[in-house]
């Protein structure tokens, strides 16, 4: 049964931070399952978010829960083992809107230890954007 792999993350970056306030907009706010904070990126674009697993994983769906106006439009997650370059594993699409969305992986996508997920065009016109969670479901390969 699939299970949140981001809490086994030893590793996490992100693009940028809004005006470098890492204490009020950093990244540990993706996953702090709080309806509080967020990871607020700098403007420009594109923006991502990076995480590094301890063992690879088979990924099955994606959740992410965006600020409605700071939303990204067009988005893919790009995967790999160690050594290996970087794969995209899919692209979405997601609703500018503030409701939590989830996206499924294709079926048969490759296992992953790292994975990037690129927001490449957003719905500010600045290219900012503001993520209230970020969570990954998998399976231990």
């Amino acid at each position: 049964m699939a299970a949140s792999i981001v809490q086994s993350a030893v590793g996490t970056r992100v693009s940028s931070v809004l005006n470098r306030d890492v204490k009020q907009f950093g990244k540990k706010f993706l996953f702090d399952n709080n309806e509080e904070t967020c990871w607020n990126s700098d403007q420009g674009t594109p923006q991502w978010a990076s995480i590094e697993l301890q063992e690879p994983h088979q990924c099955t769906e994606l959740h992410l829960q965006f600020q409605g106006g700071f939303a990204s439009k067009t988005c893919w997650v790009e995967g790999s083992l160690p050594g290996e370059r970087p794969k995209k594993l899919m692209d979405f699409y997601p609703q500018d809107d503030n409701t939590l969305q989830i996206f499924q992986f294709p079926p048969g996508c490759s296992a992953s230890s790292y994975l990037k997920i690129v927001f490449a065009e957003s719905t500010d016109f600045f290219g900012r954007i503001t993520l209230y969670k970020l969570d990954i479901l998998g399976i231990p390969s």
